[in-house]
């Protein structure tokens, strides 16, 4: 197998790929910053990452390319990079949606292409999703892997790809449940929140999602899911509302107003409450869950 991964390049400085840098930067990787402002960045970066605003001469061991979703300008950074390095690097990228297949499209190198998706805040969430292409090499897989364990992280490896991966299916598949009841008048998005905070939330986290059907029994299971799965919404298209919001200038917490108002509320705060409250219940679950792993055979 090829060196073990140090170097890392982290495209774009946004909310995202600020956490992806901390994450690889607190467990002593090389990180490097690629940003148009690299003042900017270095005056709130943690101490010892570095920051240009042109690709280094030097090819990294790994790149995490974390540019907003769309494709021409993520398609735009490999070209530039395989032009430069050739194949010396392994590009991943953190997209939430768009077709990794497609992004590979034009790669010389697909063998070291693949993505890596965090949940946003990455440097506190345990979890990471690991998504192969077609022609991803098991050289490639095995590397990033044993990275991302270095930071921490624990691995969710998908063998092949598929859009929005495991977190955002599973994510939007209930977010569009709850959103079609919010507009046939069935509850209220307060009502939706409560739910995942206090019985969706803290059951998944002591038993995740199958497992606690296997502890209540699969009797009822079954038959709950018979009766459920018939009535529940399944549209294939996004629900208008939420579209229309950021349609509309309500584009969430820091536009004064989204799914809630905002004004007069310090978001920051909130922001570092959220950020704070889950890395405590990452604290209480992670040792069990580390430690725990279930037979499934």
């Amino acid at each position: 197998m090829a060196k073990p991964i140090q170097s890392v390049l982290i495209a774009g400085f946004g909310v995202m790929g600020k956490g992806v840098a901390t994450s690889f930067h607190d467990a002593g990787f090389d990180v490097t910053i690629l940003t148009r402002d690299p003042a900017r960045v270095l005056a709130s970066a943690p101490e010892g990452m570095q920051a240009v605003s042109e690709l280094p001469d030097e090819a990294p061991d790994f790149v995490s390319e974390n540019f907003p979703e769309d494709i021409p300008p993520k398609h735009a950074l490999y070209a530039e990079m395989e032009a430069k390095w050739g194949g010396a690097t392994v590009i991943s990228t953190n997209t939430s949606g768009l077709d990794l297949e497609e992004l590979a499209k034009p790669l010389q190198h697909k063998e070291n292409f693949l993505g890596v998706h965090y949940l946003q805040p990455a440097e506190a969430f345990a979890c990471v999703e690991e998504i192969r292409i077609s022609t991803t090499s098991d050289d490639t897989a095995v590397r990033v892997k044993a990275a991302l364990e270095r930071t921490g992280k624990e691995v969710v490896m998908l063998n092949r790809p598929i859009v929005g991966a495991l977190f955002n299916r599973l994510q939007h598949a209930m977010l569009h449940e709850a959103y079609w009841m919010v507009q046939e008048g069935f509850c209220s998005v307060e009502d939706v929140d409560k739910f995942a905070r206090l019985a969706f939330g803290p059951r998944m986290c002591a038993g995740g999602l199958i497992e606690v059907k296997d502890l209540g029994g699969l009797v009822v299971h079954a038959k709950s899911q018979s009766e459920i799965i018939p009535n529940l919404h399944l549209g294939r298209t996004a629900i208008q509302w939420v579209q229309d919001l950021p349609v509309s200038g309500r584009t969430g917490a820091d536009a004064g107003e989204g799914f809630y108002k905002w004004a007069g509320k310090d978001v920051a705060q909130r922001r570092r409450e959220v950020k704070e409250t889950t890395r405590k219940i990452l604290d209480i679950i992670e040792p069990q869950v580390r430690g725990g792993g279930r037979d499934n055979g």
